[in-house]
């Protein structure tokens, strides 16, 4: 069995990862996690290296400060490169991803070079989100879609299966986008690069416990990504 390697970037997250993280594990030993905590003053990191005392599938980053959900997910990419993992597993701590869903994107990623975990690829399957960030959602998804042209329905989402060769062929150290455009970008990429790209439906459910992350600059960032992607497409065309 090829080996599986679930990145999840973590801030204050002490309260859902003791639940979450055996709901993963439970999938097969070839399922491992690597957790990349931005220095969470709630006691995130201490409490994984207590897991990591009896589970060896568990790996842990630990960084100074809040750094940002990209930089987060690239660190966790080298690490899968590093170590050879076969596939690499973007996934949310806070219970709004489906650990259920693992072997299902696993099972496509066998067709595939990028599996996403897609809210829109069957209508809308969003749970508990305000009606304000749901349509806020949505229609950036068709703004990506418009501008970009690349044939996603989910774009911003952070749920999703890669290959190894997938991450090899992409240059990490020139991705420094964050939340939703680092989404867009490393899906953009992706497509460019000729790789083969799939949506399987989900349902992404507001979490249980803790903050949201979204903010104002993760969202203008977004926005203002999409046109640095369509214009550098097109100089890279010339």
């Amino acid at each position: 069995m090829k080996r599986c390697l679930v990145v999840i970037p973590t801030f204050n997250e002490a309260d859902n990862l003791p639940q979450l993280l055996p709901m993963v594990l439970k999938h097969g030993d070839h399922f491992n996690i690597l957790i990349v905590d931005d220095g969470s003053p709630d006691g995130t990191g201490k409490m994984v290296k207590e897991m990591q005392k009896t589970e060896p599938r568990i790996h842990l980053i630990e960084r100074p400060g809040k750094m940002g959900l990209g930089t987060a997910y690239v660190a966790g990419f080298k690490f899968a490169i590093a170590n050879g993992f076969d596939f690499v597993f973007e996934m949310d701590a806070d219970f709004s991803h489906d650990p259920a869903e693992l072997p299902r994107l696993l099972e496509k990623a066998e067709e595939y070079d990028l599996v996403i975990g897609s809210r829109y690829i069957q209508g809308v399957n969003v749970v508990n989100w305000p009606m304000r960030r749901l349509l806020l959602s949505y229609f950036a998804n068709i703004y990506t879609r418009v501008i970009t042209g690349m044939p996603v329905r989910d774009a911003t989402g952070g749920y999703k299966c890669f290959r190894r060769k997938v991450l090899e062929s992409i240059d990490l150290d020139l991705i420094h986008s964050n939340g939703y455009a680092f989404q867009i970008e490393m899906n953009f990429k992706t497509w460019r690069k000729g790789y083969r790209m799939c949506e399987i439906p989900i349902v992404f459910v507001d979490r249980r416990i803790g903050v949201s992350k979204m903010s104002k600059r993760i969202v203008y960032e977004a926005v203002w990504m999409v046109w640095r992607l369509k214009i550098k497409s097109l100089f890279e065309r010339r």
